[in-house]
């Protein structure tokens, strides 16, 4: 069945035609490793593990890269700060961005590769944009000649046409502007820096942020990707900047398909450390709410989609996963998938990652009494290879017995089943389903849960 992604190059949805048949090349940028990650970096990260996840699904071998920025700007400010060695920073940092991957079920990567353990990779790259006067040396780095570079800022749809040629030059790793300027590849030794340097035939000094991506993306997945993904804060300048590199490199297409998560606000504000509004993991479980629970939330929006943070959104999430669970573990073990549900959720993921769509029909499914309760399991968990929310590990429910009362409401909704009074059923299962009981509806009979 045809795939089809929403390239943030074209701006349009477009068939997916991999390099290789059956087989997916895909990088992801990795945290920076210098503080606890919040949920709203992780939503990149599950929207990235949903693509793979999808990719399988449809029998494609995923070759899936991520990378961890372990020297930068931020990490070794970190490391100054705290008077610790880099190293024991971003292993601080790493391990904690890894189990948070755990709790939010997030498939870990094909390849984990850390920026720090590519310095010659980067250093070569370098060398090579400057022997095709790409890249000049300057008084504190090496940078990128940006009025040599064709077609840059495309992916940006940057305005290059009053950008002149004054090379003014930006030496941060990060920075937010319209126009664009020669950026650094290289930054000579600085005291900052202190011992955090490597030997390069240009100079002593460190990577810029950029450059970084590039040499892990094409050390491990060559000089064409099919897949490069990444938050829509990354758009400008960073994947960019790294398309400029790595094209002026090697005059080939750097990655084929760009996809991009939207933010997550809170109070319609961008969730971002530099607000002081982040929510972390640690915080979601101090309210009981557990890591699955958000990602079943963000699963009810279109990764594309701004989504707006608040607890009670995510305590209503919550419910209707325990609903899920506890529905899941009710049935039965022995059915096989339904043909025509898997078709329909199959079409749904393909169709540029219509999450959404797919979790409605789940319950849709659920809702549907013209298939046993067993194939209907066989058929969510099915789903849930995607969805990645650990239903098959759900353990059976143990469940009260149903009250007199949601009883007698039961028996009068059978009733008015059997007198083709679908009005009056609709208003019985509502009435139900609002004091906290599921009804399922399966050829074997009429069934209620409580959740």
């Amino acid at each position: 069945m045809d795939i089809y992604l929403h390239n943030t190059l074209s701006g349009e949805k477009e068939l997916f035609k991999p390099i290789k048949k059956g087989l997916v090349s895909m990088y992801h940028c990795g945290p920076t490793v210098y503080d606890t990650p919040h949920i709203g970096n992780y939503r990149t990260f599950i929207m990235n593990d949903l693509i793979r996840r999808a990719f399988e699904y449809n029998q494609y071998e995923v070759n899936q890269v991520m990378n961890i920025t372990d020297v930068d700007d931020k990490t070794i400010n970190k490391s100054r700060e705290e008077k610790v060695p880099l190293k024991n920073i971003t292993q601080r940092y790493e391990k904690l961005f890894l189990e948070g991957l755990d709790c939010l079920n997030i498939l870990r990567p094909t390849s984990l590769v850390r920026a720090t353990e590519h310095i010659a990779d980067m250093i070569r790259l370098i060398e090579i944009l400057r022997d095709k006067d790409f890249a000049y040396r300057a008084e504190d780095g090496v940078y990128m000649r940006v009025d040599k570079i064709k077609n840059y800022g495309s992916l940006a749809r940057l305005d290059l046409s009053h950008a002149g040629q004054t090379h003014e030059r930006i030496a941060n790793d990060e920075y937010d502007k319209e126009k664009p300027h020669d950026f650094a590849l290289w930054k000579f030794k600085s005291p900052e820096d202190g011992d955090i340097f490597w030997n390069a035939s240009f100079g002593q000094g460190r990577p810029g942020w950029h450059i970084e991506c590039s040499a892990m993306a094409m050390k491990e997945l060559g000089p064409t990707l099919d897949i490069h993904t990444g938050g829509i804060d990354l758009v400008f300048p960073h994947h960019t900047n790294e398309i400029a590199q790595s094209e002026s490199a090697t005059g080939k297409t750097f990655a084929r398909y760009w996809i991009h998560g939207a933010f997550m606000t809170i109070n319609r504000e961008k969730m971002a450390k530099s607000k002081n509004n982040v929510i972390k993991l640690d915080d979601l479980k101090k309210e009981s709410i557990s890591p699955l629970s958000y990602r079943y939330w963000l699963m009810t929006a279109h990764h594309r989609s701004l989504v707006d943070f608040s607890y009670n959104t995510l305590h209503a999430a919550q419910t209707g996963l325990i609903r899920l669970i506890k529905i899941v573990a009710s049935y039965p073990d022995g059915g096989t998938i339904i043909p025509d549900y898997q078709q329909r959720f199959q079409t749904f993921i393909n169709d540029d990652l219509d999450l959404p769509q797919a979790l409605a029909l789940a319950w849709e499914l659920i809702k549907d009494g013209s298939y046993s309760a067993a194939d209907k399991k066989a058929s969510l968990l099915d789903f849930d290879r995607v969805f990645g929310l650990k239903l098959a590990s759900a353990p059976r429910a143990e469940y009260q017995d149903i009250p007199a009362e949601i009883q007698a409401l039961g028996s009068a909704r059978q009733q008015a089943r059997l007198e083709k009074d679908w009005a009056k059923a609709d208003a019985l299962r509502a009435e139900i389903e609002a004091r906290g009981f599921v009804v399922s509806d399966t050829p074997e009979g009429m069934t209620i849960i409580a959740v």
